[in-house]
């Protein structure tokens, strides 16, 4: 596909690995908002959606896809072939909800789902809270540390191994695995950020066949053993279906509830007041979590594939292409959000897009909320003098976007 017409005086702001960017998008965000709809940037190759009307409608739009393949080769979409070496980490994601289209997302969606039901999240609810309550007591009675590694971390990940029945010893293998597979989704990959992608696919699909052959001789009541189980008009999920479910759930279920926590809190010790608002009234916590999560959005960008030729503004973006619809612009929108760049921890309505919209939704958004008002709440009440003890660093990843610690005092 030949690059159009570019539109330097819109992108020019927009620069993804600079960490000054990365700190704060926002302005840069407002900037592209104000220039028009639809922005083409050559470092990707991609459109650049920056509005909340676009973003919300594309996302449902099913001429749009996650994935192309179930229409066409690569060849035929004009895209490359992914290199060989990349084959572990392709055939991991490629088999995910995240990634797939219908009928197979539907399909697996609905076998996962079986599993994953509102009563089996709603039934971790004490384990989440018991989970939270121990990890702030140690943060607490050590008088502070790193809230990302003490309390944001380790609670998500917990939780999700919890879930699948991992074994307590071997917890510490997920995060560093977890964060391998992630660096793939971030923008123009590097061959070494690949070759870590690769070699956790590896390790984490084998660790992960281990486990579900020993569920499959012994269920247990856990999530593996429940997907082992799911049936439906005749269908099962594959193991490779179920390696890529359990990886997705694990990738899914705690970055962003990583990042919503560690930078929900960075963004609360900016704003003293409404700090203390909470800290007074933890009525107002799942309002305020919302909030959080629109405010800094823990998923800056979702790229979906032009599979039928749309227009945008007048703009057509033919087939082949790629949209990066931004999530945390699109949260930032005045014409949705009145005083958009304002923080007001009692919104209401408050239709953020931090989950998706459409057939993509996030399945564990029930479960990202009950971790999130179990840490907020629990730190909140233990914790109640808690403060920065310095002034963060960020990661520099834009994609899925956080801070590298969060050093706190009590």
């Amino acid at each position: 596909m030949d690059a159009p017409a570019s539109s330097p005086h819109a992108t020019s702001g927009f620069a993804p690995w600079s960490p000054a960017f990365a700190a704060d998008p926002y302005p840069a965000y407002a900037e592209l908002r104000a220039a028009g709809r639809v922005h083409w940037f050559e470092p990707t190759r991609q459109w650049l959606v920056p509005h909340y009307a676009d973003v919300s409608a594309l996302l449902r739009d099913r001429r749009l896809g996650r994935t192309y393949l179930h229409r066409f080769t690569h060849e035929e979409f004009g895209r490359p072939v992914p290199p060989a070496a990349h084959e572990p980490f392709h055939t991991l994601n490629d088999h995910g909800l995240l990634d797939l289209e219908a009928p197979d997302h539907t399909r697996i969606r609905r076998l996962v789902t079986k599993a994953f039901t509102p009563r089996t999240v709603q039934a971790l609810e004490p384990t989440v809270r018991r989970l939270a309550a121990e990890l702030v007591g140690r943060l607490v009675k050590q008088g502070g540390g790193d809230l990302l590694a003490e309390v944001a971390e380790p609670l998500p990940v917990a939780v999700i191994a919890e879930m699948l029945g991992i074994p307590e010893s071997d917890r510490p293998l997920l995060r560093p695995w977890s964060a391998d597979i992630c660096g793939m989704y971030e923008l123009n990959p590097t061959d070494e950020t690949a070759a870590r992608a690769v070699r956790a696919s590896v390790e984490f699909s084998g660790y992960l066949r281990g486990l579900i052959a020993e569920r499959r001789k012994a269920p247990g009541d856990d999530l593996i053993s429940a997907l082992i189980a799911a049936y439906d008009e005749g269908d099962r999920l594959s193991e490779q279906e179920m390696v890529s479910t359990c990886v997705l759930l694990l990738n899914a279920g705690h970055e962003a509830t990583v990042n919503t926590t560690a930078n929900g809190w960075w963004t609360l010790f900016r704003h003293p007041e409404q700090l203390a608002g909470l800290r007074a009234d933890h009525s107002r916590l799942s309002t305020a979590v919302e909030e959080l999560m629109r405010y800094d959005t823990p998923l800056q960008l979702f790229e979906r594939w032009v599979l039928d030729d749309i227009e945008i503004d007048g703009t057509t973006i033919p087939r082949g292409s790629e949209l990066a619809l931004l999530f945390g612009s699109a949260n930032r929108d005045p014409a949705r959000f009145e005083r958009a760049d304002e923080l007001d921890l009692t919104r209401p309505d408050n239709s953020h897009v931090s989950f998706g919209a459409g057939i993509h939704y996030c399945l564990g958004a029930p479960l990202a909320r009950i971790e999130l008002s179990a840490s907020f709440r629990e730190l909140l009440r233990e914790a109640p003098g808690m403060r920065m003890a310095a002034e963060p660093e960020w990661k520099p990843g834009f994609v899925i976007r956080g801070v590298r610690e969060l050093l706190v005092e009590l």
